[in-house]
């Protein structure tokens, strides 16, 4: 089915502009504006403390804005009234009461928001609790809780779905799903916004990235790009006359670390401060045979810690 015959003509997007909250005199949300589209994992980074949670919370309507707007589809959420049809999220999975069953509470949110009853039936298998349906969710591990709130969120099929870090307590199996899941959601035309502090986990889902800290925004662009942007990108250079190559980059400027020695030579480089193609044509120009030529991009990790380093409010290890 194509994204316009199950989520209407209009891309459905989150939109927040502006948007700032303050208890009393802590900001938490510092005038935030970013975009969020279809057809992409989009992943919220920020340190602990950067506002994520209390930007998600507004998205959702569960605490208003200071000032600034958040909207889904151009209107606020709580104005629909039937809002798992329009959004599902998965903020805690602990926010569940435990005495019911699996089953009872998924029912009891179909009831509530105009969902047949056989979607609970289907989310469940989806998400692997069929077995347990009937189980208390008091006894459930993280994971299986984790696994629940997913099932709560698909429950109204809806065309956006918001996450708060949802792999909390997954075993690996678990952790491979989502991130097929989620990868599934996006391809058919949803937005999907997830939250992790897991770099390895966002590199390996997310294709876009809103990055944030101390409630401001950081970034608002593509995984690829915003690791481009970090001082860590290096070129790897192979080439049986390294010292002299190591001399002229130098000179134009390059820091060259060597990497390998073979029968006591360098053969390997490691070169900062020049492209790969300025580094070939250098070497053509002196007639420098290079065996390897290859661009390194800094991993998400390295560029996050680089490009949040002045935006951590919490840092470990730092004495007063």
């Amino acid at each position: 089915m194509s994204q316009a015959a199950r989520f209407g003509s209009v891309a459905v997007v989150i939109e927040v502009n502006d948007l700032t909250k303050r208890y009393g005199r802590k900001t938490a949300v510092d005038a935030l504006s970013f975009t969020v589209r279809p057809g992409h994992v989009t992943g919220f980074l920020g340190p602990n403390g950067a506002g994520k949670t209390t930007t998600l919370r507004m998205i959702l309507g569960l605490d208003a804005p200071t000032r600034g707007t958040a909207t889904v589809g151009g209107v606020p959420f709580r104005t629909h009234r039937r809002g798992l049809r329009h959004v599902g999220a998965l903020l805690d999975a602990n926010h569940v009461h435990g005495g019911r069953s699996a089953r009872a509470h998924l029912s009891a949110l179909a009831r509530s928001n105009g969902i047949p009853p056989r979607r609970v039936d289907e989310v469940l298998r989806e998400v692997g609790l069929a077995e347990v349906a009937r189980q208390r969710v008091g006894g459930f591990s993280l994971g299986m809780k984790q696994r629940l709130g997913i099932a709560t969120a698909l429950l109204g099929d809806p065309p956006v779905l918001l996450f708060d870090e949802p792999i909390n307590g997954m075993d690996p199996e678990g952790v491979r799903w989502v991130r097929h899941l989620f990868r599934r959601l996006a391809a058919e035309g949803r937005t999907v916004f997830l939250s992790s502090h897991l770099m390895t986990e966002m590199e390996n889902t997310a294709d876009q990235l809103v990055v944030i800290g101390r409630g401001r925004l950081v970034a608002a662009e593509s995984l690829t790009g915003f690791a481009a942007r970090s001082s860590r990108r290096s070129v790897l250079v192979r080439t049986p006359r390294a010292a002299e190559l190591t001399a002229l980059l130098t000179a134009a400027g390059a820091r060259v670390e060597a990497q390998e020695r073979v029968d006591s030579e360098v053969r390997t480089l490691t070169v900062m401060g020049l492209l790969a193609e300025q580094i070939g044509t250098l070497a053509f120009d002196h007639r420098i045979v290079l065996h390897e030529l290859a661009t390194r991009t800094a991993s998400l990790e390295d560029a996050y810690l680089e490009l949040t380093a002045d935006r951590i409010e919490y840092l470990a290890g730092q004495s007063r």
